[in-house]
């Protein structure tokens, strides 16, 4: 090799050599920038959490408060607008917890598989009960308060719902004293000849599809008979719809007496009132079927003919109240709940008063008796008298859906009226009606 070479050679292995240790320098300033980044990065925290507050107001925070995790309460609500964040998230987690609750008692599954529905008043197995056995129901309320300022009453609701499109719907309510309550949709549907009494001396009764029952005066007290009159407290259930024929399933009866009584005895003791009320049916008797009646016995009552057009087109058989009760109704002619013609004995002073308005507002066309012995009135398509017997007030009504012969519910209503009397022991009462009838 000559010296031309070696010299070449020389000359590539030092700069080999310099590239070598600008390389390791570059990596060892790059080491060392990184590692005083970390440093003061780790000085900022350090820092940071000296002066770290709970309340953001930078006065320095206890020791105790420095290591509390990113999650903690007063780290996420150190501002106003994680404050505000952070309720807004807490909200959405409560109220999906709440609704998981309410889904919980549907499911029998949860903290709250043994929750209770309808003010406390029915466990699970009631309200299966109610359903053919099925648990899946749903259930919401309304809680019972009471009118503080009004006399209209305490009042409440609560609904229950299967999945299946079956509901089941309690209220708790007082009756008013114009035409049966809330008009006269109430004594449409509740005092339905459909319904049984209860028995036993209970203001009550129940069908396969409606019941009710009137909180004892007992628990409550009389109503002053100085203020204006006002009906009983009552509980009462419906089934969500309205049967035409006489077929009572007394199954479905049952459970719903059983379950109103329930629902007043609980409502009786959130009032603090000693005492409950027995199982009803045992009392209750036989459900209605249409009667045959005879030309002499409309609706079964003696002494009361049957009207020339009802002889002749027929108008429909007549479904007539069974057993001893609050009220003896005959329905015929029944249509979505509404009867083409009632005839009602109200016997029970404290629901006869459900009718005391009604008796009062036909002052134009009044009916007269003998001296004290109540008012009424008569219009083409209803009459009604309210008598004052031994035993309180007495309300008659006879009413049809229509004003097509104002001459039959004339005839019918004093002849009704005198029957009636006579056999419930308030006779003789002889009505005498406007315009010489």
């Amino acid at each position: 090799m000559n010296d031309s070479e070696n010299t070449r050679n020389a000359e590539k292995a030092e700069k080999a050599e310099k590239a070598e240790k600008a390389e390791n320098t570059e990596k060892a300033e790059n080491t060392e920038k990184a590692q005083n980044a970390e440093n003061s990065e780790s000085a900022e925290e350090t820092r940071r959490a000296g002066h770290d507050t709970a309340d953001g107001s930078g006065s320095a925070a206890p020791p105790h408060e420095r290591h509390r995790p990113w999650w903690h309460w007063r780290r996420l609500t150190g501002s106003r607008p994680r404050l505000a964040v952070t309720t807004g998230v807490a909200g959405a987690v409560i109220g999906a917890l709440i609704g998981g609750a309410g889904v919980a008692w549907q499911t029998g599954t949860g903290p709250f598989a043994d929750d209770r529905a309808c003010w406390g008043a029915f466990s699970r197995d009631d309200v299966a009960a109610l359903f053919g056995g099925k648990r899946d129901i749903e259930t919401s309320e309304v809680p019972i308060t009471s009118d503080r300022i009004g006399n209209e009453g305490p009042s409440g609701e609560c609904r229950l719902r299967s999945p299946r499109g079956r509901r089941i719907t309690v209220q708790a309510h007082r009756l008013d004293n114009w035409f049966g309550g809330s008009g006269d949709r109430w004594a449409d549907e509740f005092l339905s000849a459909r319904l049984t009494p209860l028995g036993g001396g209970l203001l009550g009764m129940a069908s396969d599809t409606r019941a009710w029952l009137a909180v004892p005066d007992g628990c409550v007290g009389r109503p002053n008979p100085s203020d204006v009159p006002n009906g009983p407290t009552v509980i009462d259930l419906e089934t969500g719809w309205t049967v035409y024929d006489d077929e009572v399933d007394t199954e479905a009866r049952d459970e719903l007496a059983r379950a109103v009584v329930k629902l007043v005895n609980h409502y009786m003791a959130d009032l603090g009132c000693t005492g409950t009320i027995a199982d009803p049916v045992g009392e209750m008797p036989a459900p209605p079927r249409f009667l045959d009646e005879k030309k002499d016995a409309m609706c079964g009552v003696k002494g009361l003919p049957l009207p020339g057009a009802y002889q002749r087109e027929g108008r429909g058989r007549p479904l007539v109240t069974r057993g001893d009760g609050p009220v003896r109704t005959c329905d015929r002619g029944v249509l979505f709940g509404h009867p083409g013609l009632r005839l009602m004995t109200v016997e029970d002073p404290r629901l006869a008063v459900l009718y005391d308005g009604l008796s009062r507002a036909g002052a134009k066309e009044p009916v007269k008796a003998g001296e004290g012995d109540g008012r009424g009135f008569v219009r083409d398509e209803m009459g009604m008298f309210q008598a004052e017997c031994q035993t309180g007030p007495v309300s008659f009504l006879v009413r049809a859906d229509d004003a097509d012969r104002p001459g039959d519910i004339r005839t019918l209503l004093t002849r009704y009226v005198a029957a009636e009397a006579d056999r419930i022991g308030c006779g003789p009462l002889r009505l005498t009606l406007p315009g010489g009838g």
